[in-house]
């Protein structure tokens, strides 16, 4: 099995580009949003994502290759792995800046080393969460339609993936559609330029070149980060000291939970992605794995969980092995612990590699439909709708923030129910506030509901409508509370979808007995003698 083969080029630049994005988000939400010194950032927080980021890929890397000489399976694609964004953006809003605005009220010296620390042991109990649902998820996955898992996957690839990256390629068109023309004609097309120059590093290069032509690079006068040597530090200590006040953790649990449930969910659903696309991997050990890396990135000093990446299907299209993970994991760590990740953010704009990120969500996207059954398809479209409405109210959330900076605006109010009082009426943003939370699970459960109901499964479909209500009665989906400047799961219960979700449950158990067959001859099921659904063709 060969560690690198020409294909691994094209995914190292994706998968590489896609991490050095959320090292560049991480670097500007904790110094400009948090105001965390840039010390800490690039010395502590950086360093222990690398750390993280280094472990996993290595793993995913060396078991993708282990994998391939036991089966002797030449094309197999090892698992993208990478910081979980949907975590990254929880653990700031809804974690970090909470501690330190509590630290300023109370009058600390030093509120940034309180959310700081908020953050890590978030981090390290997200971890936590993660390697213990690793035991019970392959129970999951056997239980859960392939509608199911994909749907979710390609909801979020379509609307955080796609269509964020879309927005910008028609925001700089001239970057944008020429690099996005490079990969659609050479990864679609199935065609590669003359002297066998990957398509990936072509549309890098032309990227590169035109957003220096067009102005668009350098992002700024000068880098964002000195040379140096950065190396991880454990943070040990301090998480042992963390957990001998657990108030923190228990403060931070209605996002801890979710976010570590979310994280085994995610990473189950982008294990069924990799099989749908030819590539099996054990369920247990992989996720486990998964959750380790969390807990490392928390021990050196990183706040951020990472996570199973979406998109193997397209690192796989692209001619992508287990070099590319190998890769991608030792230049993430080059990069940050040297300090040149400003410097190369100063040179390579992102737009010069968004088609590439681009191309994997339409990917996504395309394999949820591919890999199910066709009758199955208006599942996958349900199941589609709540990460699409997350990606939205995110956007709107978004909106309301750079609104209250505005003049005559709630400038410094935290946030509340005037939020919801500033968009029309026919927006209906409460219900996509309460869509957003949980909308993993969410999703999940409309998809599998749907793929049983046209299976005529309607005792299992009321079964999947009941876990809805359990689930919205246990506060994990749909309840939501205001924070200074965002919303996040409350975990309390939110009884009107857990009535909404009863009633539908009662209609798919008695509906063999309320129904009948219809005009075009699909016939409902009925119960046989011990209970079971059975045809009754």
């Amino acid at each position: 099995m060969r560690w690198f083969v020409r294909g691994d080029l094209d995914g190292f630049f994706g998968l590489a580009l896609d991490n050095l994005i959320q090292l560049l988000l991480i670097d500007a939400l904790c110094r400009g949003f948090l105001g965390f010194p840039a010390e800490l950032v690039h010395s502590r927080i950086l360093p222990g994502a690398a750390m993280s980021l280094l472990i996993g890929n290595v793993y995913y890397a060396r078991q993708a290759a282990l994998q391939a000489v036991r089966t002797g399976q030449r094309d197999l694609c090892a698992l993208p792995y990478g910081i979980n964004t949907v975590a990254l953006f929880a653990f700031v809003f809804l974690v970090m800046a909470p501690a330190k605005f509590a630290a300023e009220a109370a009058g600390s010296t030093d509120p940034s080393t309180v959310a700081w620390h908020a953050g890590l042991l978030a981090c390290l109990g997200s971890g936590l969460i993660e390697f213990c649902g690793s035991f019970v998820a392959p129970h999951l996955r056997k239980i859960s339609p392939r509608a199911a898992l994909l749907s979710t996957l390609a909801g979020i690839a379509m609307g955080f993936i796609a269509m964020g990256f879309l927005f910008r390629t028609y925001a700089n068109p001239v970057v944008g559609l020429t690099t996005l023309g490079v990969v659609v004609l050479t990864y679609f097309g199935r065609v590669r330029f003359k002297g066998k120059i990957p398509g990936g590093l072509v549309a890098v290069l032309l990227g590169i070149t035109l957003s220096w032509t067009m102005g668009l690079a350098p992002t700024s006068a000068t880098p964002t980060s000195s040379i140096g040597l950065h190396l991880p530090i454990p943070a040990i200590s301090e998480l042992f000291t963390l957990f001998s006040d657990p108030t923190m953790l228990l403060t931070y649990g209605a996002v801890v939970l979710p976010m570590g449930m979310f994280s085994v969910i995610g990473s189950l659903q982008n294990l069924e992605s990799a099989q749908a696309a030819g590539d099996h991997y054990p369920t247990a050990p992989s996720l486990a794995v998964n959750g380790l890396g969390t807990m490392v990135a928390a021990s050196f000093g990183s706040c951020f969980p990472t996570t199973l990446y979406i998109g193997h299907p397209g690192w796989k299209a692209m001619g992508a092995r287990s070099g590319y993970s190998l890769l991608s994991g030792i230049f993430i760590a080059l990069v940050v612990f040297s300090g040149s990740l400003g410097h190369i953010a100063w040179a390579v704009p992102i737009d010069a590699g968004m088609a590439i990120v681009l191309w994997i969500g339409l990917v996504m996207g395309a394999q949820a439909f591919e890999a199910t059954p066709r009758k199955h398809a208006p599942a996958v479209v349900m199941g589609l709708l709540p990460g699409l409405a997350a990606w939205g109210a995110m956007l709107a959330k978004q909106g309301v923030r750079v609104g209250a900076s505005g003049p005559g605006s709630n400038q410094g109010e935290p946030w509340g129910p005037w939020v919801v009082d500033r968009f029309l009426p026919d927006t209906w943003i409460h219900g996509a506030f309460a869509l957003e939370q949980g909308f993993i699970f969410t999703s999940m459960i409309l998809a599998a509901t749907t793929v049983e109901v046209i299976d005529s499964r309607f005792r299992r479909a009321g079964l999947w409508m009941l876990a809805g209500a359990a689930f919205s009665a246990m506060g994990l989906i749909h309840s939501y509370e205001f924070t200074f400047a965002d919303t996040r799961l409350a975990l309390h219960s939110a009884w009107p979808w857990t009535v909404g979700y009863g009633l539908v449950a009662l209609l798919l158990f008695i509906a063999p007995w309320v129904t009948e067959a219809n005009d075009d001859g699909h016939e409902p099921t009925a119960r046989n003698k011990n209970g079971s659904d059975r045809s009754r063709r």
